[in-house]
């Protein structure tokens, strides 16, 4: 038996079965169905992510927000309330065996470590070998402030000065790489700069973390100096970011100055930016007018104090930005 779906006054009509029109329609429901499904959960991004492109900040993909956003901060203390966590003191227990670093180096030394050797295969060492003080990590404890608080230095930073991981970035005094690891690991190779003195930090940023971290690859540029000799990074290198964590605090008022002079010109013209930690003795010791007078002769202009809402530290993070002058 067969339908007309034409009106009965149509001489021409299209006759169609109805076990086929109705699988028709089954059809078109279904496909519309797995459309809809597929455009709602397309992006499983936070709303902030999609905003600025979807970008991931290492480097290889979009450029997006790279500091945490309040829906990470939400999603954090989510997890630990569905997970009934609460801070424990830190005992022995099944599967963890807490140990200060100086029981561990002494461990390492002792018995060298968990997968050692004896007899014939005693003297089996890597082609690099690592020292011990680095194998426990006792410089993460040579600052005053949580390692982890690297993390939250780049995320200020990097927002503040809008980089990309085309941008160069230059700090003076890197230490260890508790902040540049993580500029390291989001701008393009050779695009991280650092001028350091210590040979103890130098010999942890090269032989413990950028291994560690995988990046060697990135091959930053990291110069043993001092007395703010910026020579070695090429005369014609332009910075879109230089700063200095914790770093002016212990040099010497007339060499910050000469530091500051010599960077001026590798500073990228109005958009580059210097970012100084903590405080700005070396400026406000002059006295506010007389240190605006000596910034202007370097062809620098002050632009103004951040209080940033540390997530590591427990406590704000204060900053002090800089830019060329247009004058």
């Amino acid at each position: 038996m067969a339908i007309s779906t034409t009106p009965p006054y149509s001489q021409k009509g299209v006759v169609i079965p109805v076990p086929v029109l109705v699988l028709s329609v089954l059809a078109a429901a279904t496909m519309l169905f797995f459309l809809l499904s597929s455009l709602s959960t397309s992006c499983s991004c936070p709303p902030s992510l999609q905003a600025f492109g979807g970008g991931n900040g290492n480097g290889d993909g979009g450029v997006g927000r790279v500091s945490t956003t309040r829906e990470d901060i939400e999603w954090v203390r989510n997890q630990i309330q569905q997970n009934g966590l609460h801070m424990q003191d830190n005992i022995l227990r099944k599967g963890i065996n807490p140990r200060t670093r100086a029981q561990q180096l002494q461990d390492l030394l002792q018995f060298k470590g968990i997968s050692h050797y004896e007899g014939a295969e005693a003297d089996n060492h890597t082609a690099l070998p690592c020292p011990g003080e680095l194998l426990v990590e006792e410089h993460h404890s040579n600052y005053g402030e949580p390692w982890a608080g690297g993390r939250d230095v780049f995320e200020f930073l990097a927002d503040s000065s809008h980089l990309s991981p085309n941008s160069r970035v230059l700090e003076v005094g890197c230490g260890t790489l508790r902040v540049g690891l993580h500029f390291i690991r989001y701008l393009n190779p050779e695009h991280f700069h650092c001028l350091e003195r210590d040979e103890l930090s130098l010999m942890a940023a090269f032989r413990y973390e950028l291994p560690a971290q995988g990046l060697l690859y990135k091959r930053p540029l990291i110069v043993r100096g001092e007395d703010m000799d910026f020579t070695r990074f090429g005369p014609n290198v332009m910075y879109d970011l230089i700063y200095a964590s914790a770093v002016f605090l212990h040099v010497p008022d007339k060499l910050v100055w000469v530091g500051l002079e010599r960077l001026v010109t590798k500073l990228r013209p109005y958009d580059g930016r210097i970012f100084v930690s903590h405080n700005i003795k070396f400026c406000s010791r002059l006295g506010g007018e007389e240190c605006t007078k000596r910034l202007a002769t370097l062809g620098l202009e002050y632009v103004g104090k951040h209080t940033h809402d540390s997530l590591l530290f427990n406590h704000y993070e204060i900053w002090f930005e800089f830019r060329r002058s247009r004058a």
